[in-house]
């Protein structure tokens, strides 16, 4: 069995620690930085054997080098179509990722949109996804385009509905706030803000969220339900033919009014 533990970064990311039960060897995703998991190998005498990288941004990035000073022999996997200095194992759509260490294999899918390489892990009941899709949202598209992005959420959409969905991220009360801009009576979208408001007031991360509940209440992922379709085309002021452009339309609307 993998244990999978959040790791605090910067204001609002996270850092992902996989481990086999009982060992000290472990995992990361997307070390943005080090200091923390450097606290961890002397406090807890863990081991990073792998890190596992969705993007090139440097909050996804920026622990590498100096872990990798450390632990000069891990293997660092990452997207084939970005330049990262430090990846000793670029990968693409559909290649597949052992670690014997944590007896865990993970399925690669191209994400593009956030950024022109993005990619996402899965292992069944588990996904990595960076800043493609969020708890309650999803990334800015910087790179790719919109056309891009909707591809690659309506990819995600298609896992399994019990897949855990471990995002970079904890945007979650503030996704929700525009969600309900988009889907105002939203039953599942309100229940969802009564019970991640409470995790927050204890401190306890929003995430990781089921991919059930984003297909209830991310409007990111809902923009092919009628309700989403009407308040994008009100906000657009025309009709949208294309789930392309149901998409661009809610992001731009996050983009220029919400955030």
């Amino acid at each position: 069995m993998i244990n999978i533990k959040a790791i605090p970064a910067f204001s609002d990311n996270y850092i992902w620690m996989l481990h086999a039960e009982e060992q000290k060897q472990v995992v990361l995703v997307d070390p943005g930085e080090a200091q923390q998991i450097l606290h961890l190998v002397k406090t807890q005498h863990i081991e990073p054997v792998a890190i596992l990288l969705t993007h090139h941004h440097a909050d996804h990035t920026g622990g590498v080098s100096q872990l990798l000073k450390k632990f000069p022999d891990m293997k660092i996997y990452g997207p084939e179509k970005e330049k990262i200095s430090s990846m000793t194992h670029p990968l693409k759509e559909d290649d597949e990722v052992f670690i014997p260490e944590i007896n865990a294999r993970f399925k690669v899918i191209d994400v593009p949109g956030h950024t022109s390489g993005h990619i996402a892990y899965y292992s069944p009941g588990i996904l990595f996804c960076g800043d493609t899709l969020f708890a309650c949202g999803c990334g800015r598209v910087f790179e790719g385009t919109m056309a891009q992005m909707e591809h690659s959420l309506s990819k995600l959409a298609l896992l399994p509905a019990e897949t855990m969905v471990y995002c970079a991220h904890e945007y979650t009360l503030d996704n929700i706030g525009f969600a309900k801009w988009v889907e105002p009576d939203n039953k599942n979208l309100l229940q969802r803000e009564i019970e991640d408001n409470n995790k927050r007031k204890q401190e306890i991360p929003t995430v990781p969220s089921t991919l059930e509940m984003e297909l209830k209440t991310n409007p990111f992922l809902r923009y092919k339900t009628p309700e989403v379709i009407e308040a994008a085309e009100k906000f657009s002021g025309k009709k949208l033919t294309t789930n392309a452009e149901v998409f661009g339309a809610i992001r731009y609307w996050k983009d220029t009014e919400y955030d």
